[in-house]
């Protein structure tokens, strides 16, 4: 009997252990998953590709940037296509192009795929398309995932795997997940009524369908003004009702509010041309509709504890006790253009994706390293990342993300490969031109400015410094755990910024005297400058977190603001680069200037701790190779005695050896002249 029952148990045991090897043999594994083959699906994928690892994109549609295919309705964009910039440099050009991702295959720039400023929708998905197949990147498409759940696992990256099933029941699991889905699920208000209004994402494109019409748009964003702007002309009137007021873009800064390109009723409202806008919330509306089809606006109050099925006669309407009620004229069509949020339905409790609070509960909580609030090893990227910088910069766009998406790679490759964070290490006497050099041309500071910045670690002594570009300031107090580099000796942090009184829907920002021209008053520049932040040690996250208001950063030790420039061109000797290099000699106690020889030679003898250019270069025998012409321009610039021997005697040629070294050194003495001009001369090379 005891023979049987341990027989039935190993049986038992086996059966059960070919279960789990059937089970495990359902998941196919990889190290990334990502889901969404938008333009932030495509990049993260670029980006592990070529660091060569294993990873694969979940794309539901047949192609990718299906959201682009879509939308926006009347197919124009509003990202910018500037295709001269006057400049070669490609860098320097990305700040003004939009929609380019990032890649090293020069084919892949947006300019050759439309000439036009704001290019046409298709434009991006052609553009998309050749990004995936050019760089051969691995796709797999009509693979909705329906369904994401965690399975803990001590041996895993994060301490657990991400489970994901497709709409044909296959099974997935990977070490860490890249959600690139973006916000495509359209706002909906439910009041008494919504079931009359149309969608953004339904409504007819062609103006003939709304001649003679009268209509209201719901929202007050770009797609509720590109809404009205298609149908401006055909229309008897359009009203706009939103619960905010319209904020410009050219106010805010923000570049995801109202575009200058989609504000024609902007005219028509200001200029008395029947169209109109008013503030209220959607949620205390309500709609009728008579019988001859028109629908009528009224208050949600008014139809509480009445019935309405006894028809819109027996209704009171706002204008029956105010008869100036503004939308007191019936209308024939509402639509409604209330933007997009995040799908929460495919994430399983147990990931603890929340939506943010606020105006940021379209996005899902996530920390400014990108990674979720809820579980380690899930990033979120893309526009719906932007709840890191909403309503402040440009993460939720493409001339954005691109840089945030690149950050979040290089946080995984130190993460989990040991590969630290790209760094370039430069003599200290470099270090006025490595800023100089980044805040010109740099695009991924100019585009995320306050979110994104370049960090520069100090070696000992301040004998040299190590530049990082880009990296995420939210988490500067985790510098050394997220990119592997050291920050022992202090640091400099270079972020760019606007003014804080400047922008906001309520400025004028075209104030006379809005600009600053004056070294001096550089703290008080108003539009996107350099800002310069030093730190003698790396801030704690207690400091990051009770930092001021507004503040990207907590207070530095020193903190400098380069002048605002009208060409953006940092460059200027006086009002840009000396400022620059005054601070930073300040801030390391040691002179930053380039000097000749001589200098150096007369430093030598004349004080205790030479300039790190001349321990760096003269002492060892390193500098400029002298020429003729260098050295002509030193002489008269005064900077060089001028040792030409001119008095040759009659028939002997210049260039004759006769005669001993000394007798040319009798008859023609070198005078010595003071080289103190020398040492105090600031304006020195």
């Amino acid at each position: 009997m005891a023979l049987v029952v341990c027989w039935t148990l190993l049986g038992l045991a086996l059966y059960a252990s070919s279960l789990c090897a059937v089970s495990s043999a359902a998941f196919l594994y990889h190290d990334y998953c990502i889901i969404g083959a938008g333009p932030s699906g495509l990049q993260v994928a670029y980006f592990l590709q070529r660091a060569g690892r294993d990873y694969v994109v979940f794309e539901r549609s047949h192609a990718p940037g299906s959201f682009f295919a879509l939308y926006p309705r009347h197919r124009k964009l509003i990202s910018i296509n500037k295709r001269y910039t006057g400049k070669s440099n490609s860098e320097f050009n990305l700040r003004h192009d939009w929609n380019s991702l990032l890649s090293h295959d020069h084919r892949l720039l947006f300019r050759r795929y439309s000439s036009d400023f704001f290019p046409n929708a298709d434009a991006m998905v052609r553009y998309l398309e050749d990004f995936a197949s050019l760089l051969k990147l691995r796709v797999q498409y009509n693979t909705a995932i329906i369904h994401v759940t965690l399975e803990r696992d001590r041996q895993a990256w994060n301490g657990h795997y991400f489970l994901l099933t497709d709409q044909d029941r296959q099974n997935y699991k990977c070490s860490s997940l890249l959600v690139a889905t973006g916000t495509w699920v359209p706002n909906v208000v439910n009041f008494p009524g919504s079931e009359y209004v149309e969608g953004y994402e339904t409504v007819s494109i062609s103006p003939e369908d709304f001649a003679g019409q009268t209509v209201l748009i719901l929202g007050r964003g770009n797609s509720a003004f590109e809404t009205a702007e298609n149908i401006l002309g055909v229309t008897n009137f359009i009203h706009m009702v939103s619960r905010s007021r319209v904020r410009l873009s050219w106010a805010t800064h923000y570049v995801g509010d109202l575009r200058a390109i989609n504000n024609g009723l902007l005219d028509t409202y200001q200029l008395k041309s029947l169209d109109g806008l008013l503030e209220g919330d959607l949620e205390d509306l309500a709609i009728l509709k008579d019988k001859k089809g028109k629908l009528h606006i009224t208050l949600r109050f008014y139809l509480e504890n009445r019935n309405t099925s006894a028809g819109i006669d027996s209704i009171t309407l706002p204008q029956d006790e105010l008869d100036n009620f503004a939308t007191r004229a019936p209308y024939d069509r509402v639509i409604r253009c209330l933007g997009w949020k995040f799908d929460f339905s495919i994430y399983n409790r147990s990931l603890r994706m929340m939506p943010g609070k606020g105006n940021k509960k379209k996005y899902p909580q996530i920390k400014p390293s990108y990674e979720s609030r809820g579980t380690r090893g899930l990033f979120v990227l893309g526009t719906a990342s932007h709840s890191v910088d909403f309503r402040k910069s440009a993460g939720g766009f493409i001339h954005g993300f691109r840089y945030t998406t690149r950050a979040v790679h290089r946080l995984l490759e130190n993460r989990h490969h040991g590969v630290p964070w790209p760094s370039t290490v430069y003599p200290i006497t470099q270090l006025t031109n490595s800023i100089i050099k980044r805040v010109n041309e740099a695009s991924g500071l100019y585009q995320m400015f306050s979110v994104l910045a370049d960090i520069i670690l100090l070696r000992e002594n301040a004998t040299a410094f190590e530049y990082l570009e880009e990296y995420p300031v939210g988490v500067l107090a985790e510098l050394e755990m997220q990119t592997g580099r050291k920050a022992p000796n202090g640091l400099f942090v270079i972020i760019m910024e606007y003014g804080r009184n400047f922008s906001g829907a309520d400025k004028d920002v075209f104030y006379y005297n809005r600009a600053v021209g004056e070294a001096q008053h550089a703290w008080q520049s108003n539009f996107l400058h350099p800002v310069i932040y030093y730190y003698k040690r790396l801030p704690t996250e207690r400091e990051m977190r009770l930092r001021p208001p507004d503040w990207p950063l907590p207070r530095p030790d020193a903190v400098h603001h380069i002048v605002e420039d009208f060409l953006t061109d940092w460059t200027a000797p006086n009002a840009h680069i000396l400022p620059l290099r005054r601070f930073l000699e300040n801030c390391l106690s040691t002179d930053l200037r380039n000097f000749f020889a001589e200098s150096c030679f007369l430093f030598a003898f004349t004080r205790q701790k030479l300039p790190p250019f001349c321990r760096q270069g003269y002492l060892r025998m390193q500098g400029l190779v002298g020429s003729e012409g260098l050295r002509r321009h030193a002489v008269e610039a005064g900077l060089l005695e001028d040792y030409t021997l001119t008095d040759f005697s009659g028939d002997r040629p210049p260039d004759s050896h006769e005669g001993s070294q000394g007798q040319l050194l009798r008859d023609h003495a070198i005078p010595v002249r003071p080289l103190q001009h020398l040492v105090n001369a600031k304006d020195e090379l």
